[in-house]
């Protein structure tokens, strides 16, 4: 796969000629209508042969695209038979080696809303099923009780069985759509409504086919921490017996000092050891509540794995990815209206509409950009493209993590999928 960037002029034609492509092999791989005009900024994804062909850009070496591919510049000298110090003319055709993938499981949250999983979400699932090692549907939601409301799951369990997926139950704290510290502490520290719980979710594994019990408690009373603690090391006893596996969402942290309502009790440490994996919510640094900027930005991301790695090994660190942007309406004002959220290809939509070139942030690896809508206000607008995920899978590369989960599906980006299966073998285990 290559990532070309569209510049003024362009067109699907033309961009096929350069890739010795054709208009519909581009058009079906990005999902686009090829009657309708690009987006000058918009990074399409061109399918090549296995190892594929790079169009060289302003500024490049033979060093700087094989770091890119992660191939020797020596490698790719020889390939295309030119000299390893020779100069590349922009515009100049690179035939690049087919690359070794490694290995990598994938999940993705799946949320139904209301009382049955909308055809939509339905269709969105099978889509990325043979992309996914995990589905995860959203949640479980503990009852005070110590049972449990389940989310409506329809063909969901028939989706993962027949794509060889493994299905993720997923335990939350939430009452009505909110976590509640409250409701942890109960089941934390009431051994009969804990008791409950255990059983209830055992007995519902067993009969609906989950094998991997994930739990995302968040917003824990700091005092709770070691409560939590030993509450996952008991589960986790309990599942392992069972042949499951279990995991747990831990909040972006950069320090094992960190506090707050979201990090103190999430103990990357302890959850190294008790658990077989963690998925670490790298997203949401922009947030619908908060001022206009990228959702992941590559730095905070990297730097709230780093200090994962530094606590539990690369195996058992899965990277959160999002499937979405934001759209704030300027000027930005704390407490006033929330932005709203939107997937890649609807961002792309946006702009096409708006006759907006999209720019890209080279620091963030995030693109990004501005309209007026009808009542002249000034949007701002971040998401992903290709260009932004092909930096998180270099990240993942780059630390050997264990792989990357998505919240959520129900967002189209093709890009996405394409890249993923480029870059990388998914892990089945079921």
């Amino acid at each position: 796969m290559q990532i070309h960037v569209v510049r003024t002029g362009q067109s699907l034609y033309t961009i096929a000629q350069t890739y010795q492509t054709t208009v519909a092999a581009i058009a079906t791989a990005n999902q686009l209508d090829p009657t309708q005009t690009l987006v000058v900024g918009q990074a399409l994804v061109i399918p090549t042969p296995a190892g594929g062909y790079y169009i060289v850009q302003p500024g490049d070496s033979l060093f700087l695209i094989g770091r890119r591919f992660g191939i020797h510049p020596r490698q790719l000298a020889i390939a295309n038979q030119i000299a390893l110090t020779a100069s590349l003319a922009v515009g100049q055709r690179l035939l690049i080696p087919k690359r070794p993938k490694r290995s990598i499981e994938v999940n993705a949250y799946v949320e139904p809303r209301g009382m049955a999983v909308s055809e939509g979400l339905q269709n969105s699932a099978s889509e990325a099923a043979p992309h996914l090692t995990y589905l995860a549907p959203f949640s479980f939601q503990i009852r005070r009780d110590g049972s449990l409301q389940a989310p409506p799951l329809d063909n969901l369990r028939q989706i993962a069985e027949e794509q060889n997926v493994t299905l993720m139950m997923v335990i939350t704290n939430q009452e009505n759509d909110q976590f509640s510290p409250e409701l942890a502490h109960l089941v934390l520290t009431n051994q009969q409504v804990q008791d409950r719980l255990l059983n209830t979710i055992t007995e519902t594994a067993r009969r609906l086919g989950f094998r991997d019990i994930h739990f995302d408690i968040e917003r824990l009373y700091e005092y709770d921490r070691e409560s939590y603690n030993q509450f996952l090391r008991r589960a986790a006893d309990l599942f392992h017996r069972q042949g499951w596996l279990i995991s747990t969402a831990l909040a972006p942290k950069t320090s094992a000092g960190q506090t707050g309502e979201w990090y103190t009790a999430h103990d990357y440490a302890a959850h190294g050891r008790i658990v077989d994996f963690s998925i670490i919510m790298t997203y949401e640094w922009g947030w619908s509540g908060g001022p206009p900027m990228p959702v992941s930005p590559i730095g905070p991301v990297e730097q709230v794995l780093r200090y994962a790695l530094s606590e539990m090994p690369a195996n058992k660190v899965m990277m959160g990815q999002n499937l979405y942007g934001y759209d704030w309406t300027l000027p930005y004002q704390p407490g006033g209206a929330f932005a709203r959220a939107l997937s890649p290809q609807a961002a792309i939509r946006l702009a096409r509409e708006q006759q907006a070139a999209i720019e890209y942030d080279e620091q963030a690896q995030a693109p990004h950009f501005t309209y007026y809508d009808e009542e002249s206000k000034q949007h701002q607008v971040w998401f992903e493209d290709a260009r932004s995920i092909q930096a998180k899978f270099d990240l993942v590369k780059r630390l050997g993590l264990r792989g990357i989960s998505y919240w959520k599906l129900g967002l189209s980006f093709p890009q996405n999928w394409l890249l993923l299966e480029d870059n990388f073998t998914i892990a089945k285990r079921s």
